[in-house]
């Protein structure tokens, strides 16, 4: 029984010490967030970048997390204070994602329409020079047949 209350209290205590985080607090220079959601969607797009055409940044000795952050005029302690802000309330930070993310796909429909719309006009564009082509050879043979036609003709003419 002592035992039991031994193991009861010192569950207790484990569990009211691991319950005792302290909130943050609100940085004085805390960025909106609006702009917090803008500057996520275009680090986002920038580390998109980076995978694709990393060696072209490097390249051009280009820094594309300075240039977002100085974009906003908003320096990296700012934002990193305003992140780790945001990132203790799971929900409000999660809303903030969340609209970066609505923007990212949004502009993903529209890309993705604009490239089937590029393919198909590729394609028809393909097509109707084919089609010229095969008009181009119908007609050079055409003129082969009438040559041939009137040739015969001759001859036939010619041995009567």
């Amino acid at each position: 029984m002592l035992k039991r209350i031994g193991i009861i209290i010192v569950l207790g205590a484990l569990v009211l010490a691991c319950n005792n985080h302290k909130k943050i607090d609100k940085p004085d220079n805390l960025i909106s967030k609006k702009q917090m959601s803008d500057l996520l969607y275009d680090l986002y797009i920038v580390n998109g970048a980076k995978g694709v055409n990393r060696k072209v940044l490097e390249d051009n000795k280009f820094n594309p997390e300075a240039f977002i952050l100085a974009k906003y005029n908003v320096d990296s302690i700012q934002f990193a204070k305003s992140n780790t802000y945001y990132a203790h309330d799971s929900e409000t930070y999660k809303a903030i994602v969340d609209v970066a993310k609505a923007r990212l796909e949004s502009e993903k429909e529209i890309l993705e329409d604009l490239r089937v719309k590029e393919t198909d006009s590729i394609k028809n564009r393909k097509d109707s020079l084919n089609e010229k082509k095969k008009i181009k050879k119908d007609l050079q043979k055409s003129k082969i047949d009438v040559k041939v036609r009137d040739s015969l003709k001759k001859r036939r003419v010619s041995n009567k």
